[in-house]
């Protein structure tokens, strides 16, 4: 039985799709204005832990994530820049520059890091009439005012409103992600559409029937869902930090124009402890992929290192610590490379190696921790008990292994490309064998963009007969 915790019931509870054998799921993707940090890429590293347990269960998977690049201001409160508008003008680029470099920047992560792309990225800016539709439909069912900075949702008028977010209403003070103005009509009203500064003119505007401006961030993941998944569907998940007031006011939107229930499972993953300060540049604590991969780290080190907690519960950082990672990556591979070699040394198995309930008692261990909740510390634990069951034949393990890294994503499988210039960095042969699984999976377009990654990084693929060739250039 397949069970996640779902934030709107605060429970555990049995995964029952809308459409049998189907699964629409939404997660709320990357502010394109800056590269993603290492605590960014643990929400999305738990989304692709879900998406592949959904697969791994038999479920055909419609998954979309959004690209927002613009509407998502510095304050919660709808007040403060736009953070594209500010990095563009931080970096003397155009906004529109701006959102493609951190976007390739994103999708060069997830590739490194072997997290499975969604069937759909949707742009915000590629979404402002729809977006606009919905303000449309809000207003004539009333749920909407207009104030001189723009066009607001009347929380008031949504009874529900903080249920998500289990969020005292009444007792919630000016600052608690939130402030008072005093044209709002209460406290937790947001922004839907947001009017230009006057004498001033943004990179990103369009015309509406408010006057010219730009949608609320609230407002595009409301629009882009409805579009691509239909008014209500299975899954929504992001980070916990988005509970309130974004996925809070996602469902105010969505459920008073559509007049049904938004989501049925709502799934939150908690942070990277970094200890007491947030993750920024000004304190000198901001930690990209990139970072660790320039300290020498693998990707994968990372990945397995994440492997490490539940995905609800907070993930103490430290070098020490993605250290000791590292080293039990390393010490696994070595395991799985010995048992290839074992398997080749025997010649041709058969499928009388296989003692069928002997593998099948594994494989149902297995399928119970990753079922309860997507718990990855006890599925590791299975995976390594099985690697000391003397009673499994070298085949047998390996099989099985190859079966459990559906989940775990550590590209056990692959063998390490070797290449005649030992300078070649770990995150080009990452690279390489994410090209060959996109070759094998017939995904030509995704395996000439990695092609085209590797060229931008400084390094040549050479397609020969029987073999790969990776040379720097000149």
């Amino acid at each position: 039985m397949l069970k996640f915790s779902n934030t709107l019931s605060r429970t555990k509870e049995e995964f029952i799709p809308i459409e049998s054998g189907k699964v629409r799921m939404y997660s709320c993707g990357p502010t394109v204005y800056n590269f993603m940090h290492i605590g960014n890429l643990r929400t999305f590293f738990f989304e692709d832990i879900l998406l592949r347990v959904l697969k791994y269960n038999g479920y055909a998977v419609k998954y979309v994530m959004n690209i927002t690049d613009v509407g998502h201001l510095t304050a919660d409160s709808d007040t403060g820049d736009d953070k594209m508008e500010e990095s563009a003008r931080e970096q003397g680029k155009s906004v529109w520059d701006i959102a493609e470099s951190y976007t390739k920047a994103f999708k060069n992560d997830i590739l490194l890091m072997n997290i499975i792309p969604p069937d759909i990225y949707t742009k915000a800016t590629d979404y402002i009439k729809q977006q606009i539709e919905m303000i449309k439909c809000l207003e004539e069912k009333g749920f909407t005012y207009t104030i001189s900075d723009g066009v607001y949702y009347d929380t008031s008028k949504f009874p529900s409103y903080g249920d998500l977010a289990r969020l005292d209403i009444k007792g919630l003070q000016e600052g608690a992600r939130v402030e008072f103005s005093a044209e709002k009509k209460n406290t937790t009203d947001f922004a839907l559409w947001k009017f230009s500064p006057k004498n001033e003119r943004r990179q990103m505007e369009w015309e509406s029937p408010w006057g010219i401006g730009f949608p609320g961030w609230h407002l595009e993941c409301s629009a882009m869902s409805k579009t691509e998944l239909g008014n209500h569907f299975d899954i929504h998940c992001s980070a916990i930090d988005h509970i309130f007031p974004h996925h809070t006011n996602e469902i105010a939107q969505s459920e008073a124009c559509n007049g049904e229930k938004f989501v049925n499972y709502w799934i939150h993953g908690d942070f990277l402890d970094m200890g007491n300060e947030k993750m920024s540049k000004s304190l000198g604590n901001f930690i990209t992929l990139q970072t660790l991969i320039e300290k020498g780290y693998s990707p994968l080190d990372y990945r397995y290192f994440l492997l490490m907690a539940h995905y609800k519960k907070k993930l103490k950082f430290s070098i020490e610590a993605l250290d000791a990672a590292r080293n039990g990556y390393k010490n696994l591979r070595g395991k799985i490379n010995n048992l290839k070699q074992a398997v080749h040394e025997e010649g041709q198995v058969n499928d009388s190696k296989v003692e069928a309930e002997k593998f099948s008692e594994w494989k149902n261990r297995f399928s119970e921790s990753i079922n309860d909740d997507l718990n990855m510390p006890g599925a590791m634990a299975v995976f390594w008990d099985m690697l000391r069951d003397e009673g499994l034949s070298s085949y047998e393990k390996l099989n099985l292994a190859y079966d459990f890294d559906k989940i775990f994503g550590l590209n056990l499988d692959k063998t390490d490309v070797k290449s005649s210039d030992s300078e070649i960095p770990e995150e080009i042969k990452i690279l390489v064998n994410q090209r060959n699984d996109a070759k094998k999976n017939k995904d030509f377009k995704l395996s000439d963009e990695i092609r085209n990654e590797i060229k931008g990084l400084g390094y040549e693929i050479l397609d020969k007969k029987d073999s790969i060739e990776i040379k720097k250039i000149n």
